[in-house]
């Protein structure tokens, strides 16, 4: 393939704008906002999930301590109910001892049942401390994932611009090539990763192969117009005055 030395030095032009753009999608897909992200939302969902929990057994809670005190409630009235019955003197003698049988065996219920309310109580009020501890944490960890996000989304717009510049200075640079040679640029920059770059001091820029005498020998002889490659990666060589021919 031939092209004028003149083009195929532009192609190191062009080289540099795909390098940026490839530097600018890289940095687009690997910024630690990302992982940060990830990760931020992961803590947030379990500790939103720890909350549900919490609220729940919280909830659970509040319907045990509502019964419990609901039947102390039933037993507080049934032991007023035998009072005022003993007391009215309308009561025999027999039924005054069944009455008061009864009276110690509430009395020991609703110990029994207070008890366990003071129990349930202080669990309850445990699970209200971890909830509002877990409620703290969901808001903390909510606050860092919306913080990067901004973060991210600042970084996106500036990576934008700049892919925004470059895709326009590419526009430019296109119409100076030749079909074949811009062709050949772009398919060994879709396999190699660079399509061209300068043969300085003997050494290839895309893969820093440095040339065999043979290959330096064989280049020098080449026609300026020649288009040259690298053996090792493909990459046009672009021939200047720091090749070291």
């Amino acid at each position: 393939m031939k092209a004028e030395p003149a083009v195929q030095r532009q192609l190191l032009e062009l080289a540099k704008v795909d390098a940026e753009l490839s530097r600018t999608a890289h940095r687009r897909r690997t910024l630690p906002e990302l992982a940060e992200i990830d990760a931020g939302e992961k803590t947030a969902r379990e500790r939103r999930d720890a909350l549900v929990s919490a609220e729940t057994a919280a909830s659970d809670l509040d319907r045990e301590i509502a019964r419990q005190e609901k039947e102390i409630e039933s037993v507080r009235a049934r032991e007023e109910r035998d009072r005022k019955l003993l007391a009215s003197g309308s009561v025999n003698s027999k039924q005054m001892t069944d009455i008061e049988h009864e009276l110690q065996s509430l009395e020991r219920r609703q110990r029994a049942l207070e008890d366990d309310l003071l129990e349930l109580m202080e669990q309850r009020e445990a699970l209200g401390l971890d909830a509002q501890r877990t409620g703290a944490e969901v808001d903390k960890a909510e606050a860092e994932v919306a913080a990067a996000i901004a973060r991210r989304d600042e970084a996106f717009k500036d990576l934008d611009t700049t892919r925004a510049r470059r895709d326009e200075d590419r526009v430019k640079l296109l119409p100076r090539f030749p079909e074949p040679l811009l062709k050949l640029y772009e398919r060994v920059r879709e396999h190699k990763g660079i399509g061209a770059a300068l043969l300085r001091a003997r050494r290839c820029g895309a893969c820093q192969l440095e040339l065999d005498r043979n290959t330096v020998n064989e280049i020098k002889a080449a026609p300026e117009d020649d288009v040259i490659q690298c053996e090792n990666c493909g990459a046009i060589l672009v021939r200047t005055l720091e090749s070291g021919l």
